[in-house]
């Protein structure tokens, strides 16, 4: 029996390893940060797993919940267009970086802005679980550098990269 207590004690050590929890920047103007963000790529929830010209656009309303509208082309470009409500809500109110999605009552989502750029063209949600996250820029399509950069710390923040999917993008004006 006394050799199975070291094998007990490497389990539990090996499964009480965790990621540390993702730091989220320092502050949010939501007024800036609302709008419509096209996602460049994602470790995809089941309804986004074929997901093309996918596009979060959110607003900021007078309780200060914001309200979110998903939208994407299932399959194809010219697939059937999808579109989701879920509302936003801001739980960190100093840095307004740290913010719960709610698709259905009464579950919420944690969602964390782990990356934003100083002119709020490009950002990256997250979540502390490491089991979805999101590129998201204000065009349909970024440098393949800034991909990259993007990409290389998420890979840092302890994200399996291997399970981004690029979504998709065509401009605004051939939709």
């Amino acid at each position: 029996m006394k050799p199975l207590v070291p094998l007990l004690a490497l389990f539990l050590t090996g499964c009480t390893t965790a990621l540390p929890p993702l730091k989220t920047v320092e502050n949010v103007d939501l007024p800036r940060f609302m709008g419509p963000w096209y996602v460049i790529a994602c470790i995809p929830t089941f309804i986004e797993t074929e997901a093309y010209n996918a596009i979060e656009d959110y607003r900021l309303q007078p309780d200060g919940t914001i309200q979110t509208i998903f939208t994407f082309n299932k399959g194809s470009f010219d697939g059937p267009r999808k579109e989701y409500r879920p509302r936003g809500f801001v739980i960190d109110p100093v840095h307004k970086s740290e913010w719960r999605m709610q698709f259905v009552w009464p579950l919420k989502s944690e969602f964390l802005i782990t990356h934003l750029s100083p002119d709020y063209s490009r950002t990256v949600i997250g979540r502390n679980k490491r089991d979805y996250v999101w590129i998201m820029a204000r065009t349909p399509t970024i440098a393949e550098s800034d991909y990259t950069a993007l990409v290389d710390e998420l890979k840092g923040q302890g994200y399996d990269i291997t399970r981004l999917r690029r979504v998709p993008q065509q401009a605004a004006t051939s939709r």
